[in-house]
């Protein structure tokens, strides 16, 4: 049995939801063949969402970490390649839930410049375009919350050198979140649910 934990992450920005909350709400009584899961929700704080994250890891002990976020704007489901050590929030982006706007500030001193993941993403991409749900591999996490999750629960791994696979998926907005931003791409919560469940198998056939 594979022990896997998932994260999504609290509404910002304005929004009144964000997708991988609702998701983690789906996620909660799955049953996964060859999977044992337990998400958790993250608040949109820099630093802290990390801080929750890992006191999970801490407890749960899991084999694997699917960490999950908004990337609004994007078209298609996008597991991330990289994590890079930086955050920073542009003039013009939204603060995080508490306010703070970082610039040009390292996430971890002394920790390499980058960490990539090391979830099957490829294999992720693969098997999800297979099912025809928009699926590509993304090579920017950005440098807001989501990259910062990533990059520290990745560092967080190498430093205490453990056998934990880990890395970071962006959905984007959900239908509902469209009906008020029509404008907005969009994919409804059902194919962003079979699209985890998918990457949870890709993941349990691969480990």
């Amino acid at each position: 049995m594979v022990k896997i934990l998932i994260s999504g992450f609290e509404p910002f920005g304005g929004d009144a939801v964000n997708p991988t909350g609702v998701l983690m709400d789906a996620l909660a009584n799955e049953v996964i063949e060859g999977a044992e899961l337990k998400t958790v929700l993250l608040p949109v704080h820099f630093d802290e969402c990390a801080d929750l994250l890992i006191a999970e890891m801490e407890a749960y002990r899991p084999d694997v970490v699917i960490a999950c976020g908004l990337a609004k704007g994007r078209t298609s489901i996008t597991p991330e390649r990289i994590a890079v050590n930086v955050k920073d929030i542009p003039p013009g982006s939204y603060a995080d839930n508490q306010g703070q706007r970082p610039m040009d500030e390292p996430i971890v001193d002394g920790s390499p410049d980058g960490l990539f993941s090391t979830l099957p993403i490829r294999a992720m991409v693969n098997d999800m375009s297979a099912a025809g749900i928009p699926a590509t591999v993304s090579n920017t996490a950005g440098t807001y919350i989501c990259n910062n999750t990533m990059y520290r629960i990745l560092d967080y791994i190498r430093v205490g050198q453990l056998p934990i696979r880990a890395g970071f998926v962006h959905f984007p907005a959900s239908t509902e979140m469209a009906v008020l931003q029509p404008s907005v791409p969009s994919l409804p919560i059902p194919m962003m649910l079979d699209a985890l469940r998918i990457m949870i198998r890709t993941v349990v056939a691969d480990s």
